[in-house]
């Protein structure tokens, strides 16, 4: 572990500072504070990578997570009339379920599945949290707080009262009180209410009302009114100096040098900012409320939450692992990067942190920066833990407008463009009376409308619910329009028998049976590794692979892009209408592959390469 220890550390400590702003911000973000940010950053780093499967991954809250932890966060909260310290048990129990879930997956060797979750539903469900992060952060740039305009708070005043009687009739029916004989007891209770209980209740239904990108809008108006011109010049010059620095040199992170020096110069201006919420000095101590109050009847609810929260972190840390892979040319090992991240993830859980994933912009500081084994992301947890402790008050003069300035651009740079750019081009192959539509955009909108404006967690669940429906009625028709193929095995096909001898060094042979589709594109992207190091073509046979979908159509072009990176000519023979059509929609056809190097039938192929392919090497006998 210690023989590239100068690297690891490099890569360790850059990764650190580029997680700083970050952890910070998303802590704001999720509801919990700035240190709930932090102390899952330290956490989480160093576990993950201590006991996960990528030597290089560097870990901790993601834009993703953090999005869930909010509206989990927020639901707890709502239950508990918005009162912190009531709800932070419970909210930290759900994360610990999800870190032991993770851990469940792991162990059961379910890693390997992560893959079938369709593109559409990931790319809805990514550009879904940038609009979540990037419209919930609108009100703290303009330094405008729901729960702090008394006019808007004094509008739940009536509701308030109701939800209080509401709360001491359940109270009294818990308690046995509720009957007849001792409802004076009842009437007693509602008139000691207090003008302060109604009020903090009705701050609690105001802040209710106004979270979430619906709840946004709908006080955006009001906020707009009450605009505090200091607060939107520091995000705003935060959000300046993150993408203009970049302009300048991308050697140091643009987002801490805009934390820093927009930072600095409001603190050393005397200005009237708002800061963020203090950040407790000392090492981060364990919440032993978490095991302390546990209630199983209190987090049942959030069962299924809990479950979706610890998918979303494998999905995110498994695609992550597999960017560093390629950077490193390395294999990670799912199972146990699952297993890491589970005990990461509830290791923070209990010292009161959000839950994270692998982060793929830190992972790829880590790998540029030198880093080679575990011992870099563990590095980068150390690093945050000394900065909270040297830090940890300076930090907390850190205006709240900076960090919302930094999350507008998290926000911003979440959304899946690539998936967005790929929708005028994808085929209409859904007809709905007269309307032609594209199935594969229709589960993506589906899935990023409804995690906007109603539950990121259930809109996944209908995405994948959608996107199976739709490919198993494709596959049933494919199926039934070819029922006459019969499957084949690997060995050379019938008009492959007179290949000529000599070439068999210097071309490869791919037979591809069945659809490409998002629960293949793993083995298909294996395929590189499949060809000897002396071949210099490789000829592609489609002619029984019906259907490509837009995951198959991206691993297809990756594949194509890294045969070219390697100077290999590829030869399509025989593509079906279906797959063709797709390709052309991207530029695979002509982009990648020429139309000279297309061809209707294998005999058309074998005189392209007799003709174009040069005898190197002496075939083994």
């Amino acid at each position: 572990m210690f023989k590239y220890l100068r690297g690891d550390l490099f890569g360790g400590i850059t990764a650190g500072i580029v997680a700083l702003p970050l952890a910070l911000a998303f802590g704001v973000s999720s509801g919990l504070g700035p240190s709930a940010g932090l102390y899952g950053a330290i956490f989480i780093s160093f576990f993950a990578a201590l006991f996960g499967g990528t030597n290089t991954q560097i870990s901790g809250p993601t834009a993703p997570m953090t999005a869930v932890s909010m509206v989990i966060i927020a639901s707890i909260l709502a239950v508990h009339d918005g009162d912190l310290n009531k709800a932070l048990p419970i909210i930290l129990a759900v994360f610990l379920l999800a870190g032991i879930m993770q851990i469940g997956l792991g162990a059961l060797g379910l890693g390997m599945y992560i893959k079938y979750i369709p593109y559409p539903v990931v790319s809805g469900f990514m550009t879904a949290i940038g609009v979540i992060i990037l419209v919930t952060q609108i009100l703290p740039a303009i330094g405008y707080y729901p729960k702090e305009d008394e006019a808007f708070v004094n509008q739940y005043m009536p509701l308030a009262e109701e939800e209080i009687l509401e709360n001491i009739l359940k109270e009294e029916a818990g308690e046995g009180i509720l009957v007849l004989e001792d409802f004076e007891e009842t009437v007693e209770r509602a008139g000691e209410i207090t003008l302060e209980e109604r009020l903090k209740e009705a701050r609690t239904l105001a802040g209710k009302d106004a979270s979430g990108v619906v709840g946004t809008f709908k006080v955006l108006p009001r906020g707009l009114q009450q605009l505090n011109w200091l607060e939107l010049v520091l995000a705003l010059t935060t959000i300046l100096i993150i993408y203009g620095f970049k302009r300048i040199t991308e050697a140091v992170p643009s987002t801490l040098v805009a934390l820093i020096l927009v930072s600095g110069i409001a603190y050393g201006l005397d200005l009237e900012y708002r800061p963020i919420e203090r950040i407790p000095e000392g090492l981060p101590l364990p919440q032993l409320e978490l095991f302390t109050q546990f209630k199983v009847s209190a987090i049942s609810p959030f069962i299924f939450t809990a479950l979706t929260l610890a998918l979303l972190g494998a999905i995110d840390s498994l695609l992550t692992s597999v960017v560093a892979d390629n950077m490193t040319n390395t294999k990670h090992r799912p199972n146990k990067e699952l297993v890491g991240q589970g005990i990461g993830n509830s290791i923070a859980a209990i010292f009161g942190g959000i839950p994270g994933a692998g982060a793929t912009i830190r992972t790829v500081v880590n790998i540029n920066a030198g880093g080679k084994t575990k011992l870099s992301g563990m590095i980068a947890g150390v690093l945050l833990l000394i900065i909270l402790l040297a830090l940890g008050p300076v930090a907390s003069q850190i205006p709240a407008a900076v960090l919302a300035g930094i999350l507008v651009t998290v926000g911003i740079g979440v959304m899946d463009y690539k998936g967005l750019r790929a929708i005028p081009h994808l085929p209409k192959d859904l007809k709905l009376g007269p309307i032609s539509l594209s199935s594969e955009v229709i589960i993506m909108l589906t899935v990023l409308v409804l995690s906007s404006i109603w539950n990121l967690v259930y809109a996944v669940g209908i995405g994948l619910v959608i996107a199976s429906l739709m490919f198993m009625k494709k596959i049933g028709d494919l199926t039934a329009n070819r029922s006459e193929v019969k499957p084949l095995d690997e060995k050379a096909w019938p008009d492959e028998r007179n290949f000529p001898v000599k070439f068999k060094e210097e071309v490869f042979i791919k037979h591809l049976k069945g659809p490409l589709f998002f629960g293949s594109t793993s083995d298909f992207q294996q395929l590189a590794e499949q060809i000897p190091h002396t071949a210099s073509t490789v000829i592609i046979r489609m002619g029984l692979m019906q259907y490509m979908d837009q995951s198959g159509l991206y691993a297809m072009e990756d594949v194509l892009q890294d045969l070219k990176r390697k100077g290999v000519t590829v030869l399509f023979v025989d593509i079906l209408d279906q797959p063709r059509y797709m390709m052309e929609r991207i530029d695979i056809i002509p982009g990648l592959i020429p139309t000279e190097h297309v061809f209707d039938d294998f005999d058309a192929c074998l005189q392209w390469v007799i003709a174009n392919v040069k005898d190197k090497y002496q075939p083994i006998v």
